[in-house]
């Protein structure tokens, strides 16, 4: 059964020295996500994306603990300014999978990020949440907030790198 309770989301903001347009490129072509994306110390295998509403970003990340596949489905692209996706764990035919590490996880998550310009740097929120979750699921969710955030922080922290990269 599906909670029908209010659900506090997960939000992280960050500065980025970088022009917007520049971060919407990084955060939606291939090309860019597989040089960053994904916590530290885990490499991006395959990255594939269809960049349009109702297509997917499907990649595969090599981690420790053996090879993780996601996907997100874009929902609703503003470009430069917003991208709305549900996010899940995936297989490499772009199946609908549990996490491999946390069976309680959301099979489904929403993430909604937002691009703002402001001299010459880019403001970035994202603001994420289960999506179409049980209780039981939201509870893990809430749970896991220390870990999105030491996940996210190594994820922004390659992002921030990749991007003084690719600028000089």
């Amino acid at each position: 059964m599906l909670a029908t309770t209010a659900i506090k989301p997960f939000v992280l903001t960050r500065t980025l020295n970088a022009p917007r347009q520049l971060v919407w490129d990084v955060w939606t072509k291939a090309d860019h996500l597989k040089n960053w994306f994904g916590p530290a110390h885990v490499e991006v295998i395959s990255a594939k994306v269809d960049l349009r509403p109702g297509g997917l970003f499907h990649y595969g990340m090599k981690t420790p603990a053996g090879i993780m596949w996601g996907k997100w489905i874009f929902r609703e692209i503003v470009a430069p300014e917003k991208l709305v996706v549900v996010v899940s764990f995936s297989d490499e035919n772009q199946g609908l999978t549990r996490h491999p590490l946390a069976p309680t996880w959301p099979m489904q998550t929403l993430s909604t990020t937002t691009f703002v310009e402001k001299d010459g740097k880019t403001e970035m929120t994202l603001v994420w949440q289960p999506y179409e979750a049980t209780a039981e699921e939201i509870a893990t969710f809430d749970a896991g907030r220390p870990g999105m955030t030491q996940g996210w922080a190594g994820t922004m922290g390659s992002l921030d790198a990749y991007l003084a990269k690719i600028q000089n």
